[in-house]
């Protein structure tokens, strides 16, 4: 359990640097439970080739059709079986207040550096009413399969502790359109009716499976993935903007080669970059303000853009319910040594 006591001791270290000044009124959080907070079968299915093993009712998109696999050259490299699988592996934090951490417990790092104060406003948009609001966001390295040693004979986990990686009050391109333009120069691409009204597929696509891959430019029903910021230009509730801001966000370090794909056939040896996100690679559930259970569908996480009506009943409440938490399950393709060409 030498991975577990680590993320033990990273948490600890964790929270009392940041609890040493007082919590934000405007700040709330929990630290995530592993045994119930996890939508565990949304590790399913677990495949051998195209074959599922053990699917118990979870979704899935395509696998590599062979089971048998090969990594590398020899006398380097190895044969072995195709598995896929979802893995949980990354946490998100998208929050109201700067510095403040939903995941760690609802605490603050201080405000020793400014950022934006998230919030939602109302504007006027061709005579009609419109929200907007704009959050903050926190990306964790979280591999909790592998810390919590559930699968402890496989290579194909990505093997670490807990670890917050990136945090948005620190990216000025975050807060402002002009400057995401430099990480996104292809909005412009589709910044036309024709191009938003395809969103509509892709919302139809997501809510009965999974977003369309082509349309790389829509965020499924919750809007469009242009910019790449903290902005949200259509707010309708707190689930639905904090779900678009956790694509974005996916989108956004993917381009910027901190977030790599692992899935397909490239997927076998490891890890690779992925500079234009597949939407399909990703599902992802509510850890806080309340852990998701079963939607209509009968199961607990959901692909990228799914409409949140079908599960975010009671997910958002005032004061305490404002500031979300979620994890995300990666697409895993790997290839699992059952001979090497070197003993």
């Amino acid at each position: 359990m030498k991975s577990l006591s680590k993320f033990v001791l990273t948490a600890i270290v964790l929270w009392w640097c940041m609890a040493w000044q007082p919590a934000s009124a405007a700040c709330s959080g929990k630290f995530m439970n592993p045994i119930t907070d996890i939508c565990w079968s949304c590790v399913f299915p677990i495949t051998i080739g195209s074959a599922p093993i053990l699917q118990m009712g979870q979704e899935d998109i395509e696998n590599v059709g062979s089971p048998i696999c090969a990594c590398g050259p020899p006398p380097f490299g190895k044969i072995g079986i195709s598995i896929g699988f979802w893995e949980p592996a990354r946490q998100v934090d998208v929050t109201r207040t700067p510095w403040c951490f939903t995941s760690l417990g609802g605490a603050t790092m201080g405000d020793s550096f400014s950022a934006p104060m998230p919030a939602v406003s109302q504007g006027n948009y061709s005579r009609r009413a419109s929200n907007t609001s704009i959050y903050q966001a926190h990306w964790y390295v979280n591999p909790v399969l592998y810390w919590l040693e559930v699968l402890s004979e496989t290579s194909c986990l990505e093997q670490g502790g807990f670890d917050l990686a990136y945090v948005t009050e620190l990216d000025p391109a975050w807060n402002d359109d002009e400057l995401a333009v430099i990480l996104n120069p292809d909005v412009f691409l589709f910044a036309n009716p024709a191009a938003q009204a395809a969103c509509a597929a892709d919302c139809i696509a997501a809510t009965v499976g999974f977003p369309l891959a082509a349309l790389q430019w829509c965020g499924g029903c919750q809007g469009s993935m242009y910019p790449l910021n903290g902005h949200v230009q259509s707010h309708v509730g707190g689930v639905q903007a904090s779900s678009l801001i956790l694509q974005r966000y996916a989108m956004k370090l993917h381009r910027e080669f901190l977030a790599f794909a692992g899935n397909g056939i490239p997927g076998w040896c490891g890890m690779y970059p992925a500079p234009v996100l597949d939407k399909r690679i990703y599902k992802y559930s509510m850890l806080y303000p309340g852990s998701q259970g079963k939607g209509i569908d009968g199961r607990c996480c959901q692909p990228l853009g799914r409409t949140t009506h079908l599960w975010s009943a009671g997910k958002e409440y005032p004061i305490k319910g404002e500031d979300f938490a979620y994890m995300m399950y990666r697409k895993r393709n790997c290839c699992e040594r059952i001979y090497g060409w070197v003993k």
